[in-house]
């Protein structure tokens, strides 16, 4: 599904289409019905029925910003942020998985797997009919990818590797793990090299973690590389060239985590507003306690102000930028926003909030971790002064 564009005297404008409009109200529609009324019991099982993703793959719900030609649905970047916010509005994990392929999983391959990878990996992917995952994060170090602790060595025409990786995603169904391992940790990021790991090889240990506070329905872990062998034709681009496929999609990874903030601030601020409407409390609805309106208030200026970064984050990169410092701004501000929104909502709905019957205290658990993934909002704050100080390229130049 392609995007049609309007040129202006500045820059192209993704345009309203029927396209756009029938893809995020058929995301509305499907969770509203499909995904609303399981929700909460498969946050608590803490695992997502398979039945529900195969129903979303069917309806190309994981082909995001990747090709037609590669089996996705060539969806512009302010199309894709607006979908995934449908979905994460209902549950933000599968906002998670409708970023997935388009992010380090699928879009690491798209930019440089061989015509063989793709259509082993990359297809499927895109039309949801496998999983896969990105091991990036270690134990000792997250945002620091070229200090990575995962080494490879080279045995003939194999490569082995032996390390661990942390907080992985997709442990359960994942049938290939897209990972990077250095040949020698002195060399920092030009010692590093990517690896497409299917499941099933010999040396790959799995170990999730359970019983987690948000993120719950993701099944995250731990991934154990001994002696792992690997054949030449696992490796992702070239040797050595591992650091540039991770950064790769790096700021598509960003755009997911503020797009699903987003959603989950809109949530928060239609439930509260619901819930002041019909709480009566010294005999009138708290909707006109001043205190109330002021959180509503914030959550709306949050939604939409987190919405308007995503979409300009979003454009920039239609364009083709990398857009480093947006990116960082629209997943710091929007998860910030997120957070503090959903802390509000719980707030209003006093004792009710932390109940199971709302949504609004999964919300709460959820946002807190947003603050978190794809490079910690502290680290984001750096960098975002770095840049506007001088101290740091802001990466923006064509792909």
């Amino acid at each position: 599904m392609a995007s049609t564009q309007l040129q202006t005297e500045t820059a192209p404008v993704i345009e309203e289409t029927d396209d756009r409009r029938a893809i995020i109200e058929l995301a509305k529609e499907f969770a509203e019905s499909e995904i609303a009324p399981l929700v909460q019991s498969y946050d608590e099982a803490e695992s997502i029925p398979r039945e529900l993703l195969d129903k979303m793959g069917a309806l190309g719900f994981f082909g995001g910003v990747i090709s037609e030609e590669e089996g996705g649905l060539g969806l512009d970047f302010v199309t894709f942020a607006d979908l995934i916010e449908e979905v994460s509005k209902t549950c933000q994990i599968l906002g998670t998985f409708v970023s997935m392929p388009s992010g380090l999983v699928g879009g690491s391959i798209e930019a440089f797997g061989t015509p063989e990878q793709k259509e082993k990996w990359l297809k499927p992917l895109a039309q949801g009919r496998i999983f896969g995952a990105a091991g990036v994060t270690e134990p000792g170090s997250g945002s620091d990818v070229a200090g990575m602790q995962t080494t490879y060595r080279k045995e003939g025409d194999e490569f082995v590797i032996n390390g661990a990786k942390a907080w992985i995603s997709n442990l359960d169904i994942a049938e290939f793990f897209v990972t990077f391992a250095t040949v020698d940790r002195s060399l920092k990021h030009r010692g590093v090299t990517a690896f497409i790991i299917p499941r099933d090889t010999p040396g790959l240990k799995l170990q999730p973690y359970k019983n987690k506070m948000g993120f719950r329905p993701i099944c995250t872990g731990d991934v154990f590389f001994d002696e792992l062998r690997l054949p030449a034709d696992a490796i992702l681009g070239e040797e050595g060239e591992g650091f540039k496929v991770a950064m790769t999609a790096v700021e598509r990874g960003r755009l997911g985590v503020a797009a699903r903030s987003v959603g989950v601030t809109q949530a928060c601020l239609e439930d509260t507003i619901a819930y002041a409407k019909e709480r009566i409390v010294f005999n009138k609805p708290i909707s006109e306690f001043q205190i109330v309106q002021s959180k509503i208030t914030d959550m709306a200026v949050a939604a939409q102000t987190s919405r308007l970064l995503v979409r300009d984050c979003a454009q920039a990169m239609q364009e083709g930028r990398r857009a480093r410092e947006l990116t960082s701004m629209a997943k710091m501000f929007a998860s910030d926003m997120a957070q503090r929104s959903a802390n509000d909502a719980v707030q209003v709905f006093g004792a009710a909030g932390i109940s199971p019957e709302f949504r609004v205290g999964r919300m709460y658990r959820d946002a807190k971790v947003l603050q978190i993934v794809e490079g910690s909002n502290d680290v984001h704050r750096a960098l975002i002064g770095e840049i506007n100080l001088g101290l740091r390229s802001n990466g923006e130049k064509k792909a």
